[in-house]
């Protein structure tokens, strides 16, 4: 009896620990399909937008895309993007590279050297244009340079209809022409053809504007370096030259004796210029002198001796 009860507990034991193995297999591979999904999540996650690769049947879609992104090396990115979009049978309409200093201060190191310090972050605004089925290939390849995406619009617009008006509004316009042509030649005949070869030339840039934004799709990119570069940048010390030359006591007597010259040359010329008022002037005062110099010399009365 004791014997077949050890058997028991053993043959329990044995089941438990079969269980519990086949248990921690099953986990283990759950996990690991867990992982495998989240992965292929995380692809998809990170993959282009359907918009950019979209093909519906009987519809035409003007396609174009936005993207706002922080990149390590706002150069090496441009240059990057750039060479992806003319692999792709692109061009490049705008791409504005700059560097905003956020703080510059210059440091002397010596006498006749010193050193400018630039705090700064490149940053470039582009647009370039491909070909509409490249769109996906091309935001793809924009994506490896990023560090962090800020935004990405992508954006199908549906102008099956423009399409469709347009053509319509060639056919009207053609028909206008030939009801013009049976009229008998006048004025108003002039005026009216003159309107609808008008009018037709501007459907026709439409229709070439549509037709060229239908090949090729145009994206806009923001990048930026989120973290500040610092140039440091060899100049001359320009406050030991000012101090060098500031003050020169022989040089400066001699531009202040040659001044005041001048300046006397030039009151002797204001002088010339106004002789008549200093005529009346002297006039006057002589006048009024010898006036009063003759009142001075009259006899006194005797109420004025006493």
């Amino acid at each position: 009896m004791k014997t077949n009860y050890i058997t028991l507990s053993l043959s329990a034991v044995l089941l438990l620990g079969i269980y519990s193995c086949k248990k921690s297999e099953a986990t283990s591979g759950e996990l690991k399909s867990y992982e495998a999904s989240t992965d292929s999540s995380a692809i998809v996650s990170d993959s282009i937008s359907s918009a950019a690769s979209m093909e519906v049947k009987d519809k035409k879609f003007i396609k174009t895309a936005d993207v706002n992104m922080e990149v390590k090396d706002a150069y090496n990115a441009t240059i990057a993007i750039e060479k992806s979009v003319q692999d792709l049978g692109g061009f490049v309409t705008k791409s504005n590279l700059q560097s905003n200093v956020a703080y510059e201060d210059t440091y002397n190191t010596s006498d006749t050297e010193a050193m400018l310090i630039k705090k700064y972050k490149t940053e470039n605004t582009m647009q370039v244009r491909v070909p509409t089925e490249k769109l996906g290939e091309l935001l793809t390849a924009i994506n490896t340079s990023k560090l962090f995406l800020n935004s990405r619009t992508i954006n199908a617009e549906d102008v099956t209809a423009n399409i469709k008006y347009s053509e319509l509004e060639a056919k009207r316009n053609q028909k206008t022409s030939e009801n013009i042509e049976k009229i008998k030649t006048n004025k108003d005949k002039v005026t009216l053809d003159d309107n609808n070869i008008s009018e037709g030339n501007l459907q026709k840039l439409n229709t070439m504007s549509m037709a060229d934004n239908l090949k090729y799709s145009t994206v806009d990119i923001y990048i930026k370096e989120p973290k500040l570069r610092i140039a440091e940048i060899a100049v001359t010390n320009t406050d030991s030259i000012d101090n060098k030359y500031k003050y020169n006591f022989i040089h400066d007597a001699k531009d202040g004796f040659v001044y005041g010259f001048y300046l006397i040359q030039r009151i002797i010329v204001g002088l010339i210029n106004i002789w008549p008022i200093v005529l009346i002037a002297g006039g006057l005062f002589y006048f009024l002198r010898k006036r009063k110099s003759s009142r001075s010399e009259l006899p006194k009365s005797p109420e004025q001796s006493s």
